[in-house]
């Protein structure tokens, strides 16, 4: 049986029905999903943890906590879920980079 992961991202001119992709190795299925805002994130949650079984999501750097806690709720608790979050330099970079995108602080 795979390991199944969904990697969520934020941008604000996603489409997040065309904006997402799967790899599938066997053993190991990843979809991501770009989406525009938590309320899609949400949604996008429910409806891998509901019909795609999945085991985990992970989260690009731009989730806080709330929204964090929200996903969890969404999907029951069944669903690990993570956010990719660096160390202390890498925390920086990524920080400067989505601002230098012009994405609001946090997102």
């Amino acid at each position: 049986m795979p390991f199944k992961v969904l990697f969520i991202a934020h941008a604000r001119d996603a489409d997040k029905e065309k904006h997402r992709s799967s790899i599938d190795t066997g053993s190991y299925h990843l979809h991501t999903v770009v989406v525009k805002n938590q309320d899609e994130a949400l949604e996008i949650s429910k409806d891998f943890a509901d019909n795609m079984n999945i085991d985990c999501i992970l989260l690009c750097p731009g989730f806080n906590h709330n929204d964090v806690a929200e996903i969890v709720n969404i999907t029951n608790g069944k669903v690990s879920v993570s956010v990719a979050r660096g160390d202390g330099p890498g925390s920086r970079i990524s920080f400067e980079a989505r601002k230098r995108a012009g994405y609001p602080p946090g997102k």
